[in-house]
């Protein structure tokens, strides 16, 4: 029995030391810089830039690959329901992307996975 109390210990401390590894690590707050990294697609997975046809109707021109590179800076940060977090990300150096929208939305999480997203 005693074996049990303390198999059911130990479990219960690792799982609670790795929740607070996953916290530490995924912090982000307003006025982070990050650098946009390439997708592993074609088109960005976990940054939500607009579908070609809206940044044409806005008058910008629809190349995603001049935004690799580019630095941008976190405008705001919400914790969604689900547990991920989402932001808002600006360009560095105040100019548009694609010449037609400021700010563009982006899950934190799975873009830092993926690449898509780097830390400056």
């Amino acid at each position: 029995m005693i074996k049990y109390a303390i198999a059911l210990l130990f479990s219960v401390s690792v799982l609670n030391a790795q929740s607070s590894v996953d916290r530490m690590t995924t912090e982000v707050k307003v006025g982070d810089v990050f650098e946009i990294g390439k997708p592993e697609s074609n088109k960005y997975k976990h940054i939500d830039f607009p579908r070609a046809n809206f940044i044409i109707k806005r008058g910008g021109i629809a190349n995603y690959k001049r935004v690799e590179g580019e630095e941008v800076v976190v405008t705001s940060v919400r914790e969604k329901k689900d547990g991920t977090t989402q932001i808002k990300i600006k360009r560095n150096d105040g100019g548009r992307f694609f010449g037609s929208h400021t700010v563009v939305a982006a899950d934190f999480h799975d873009a830092m996975a993926s690449g898509e997203l780097q830390a400056k």
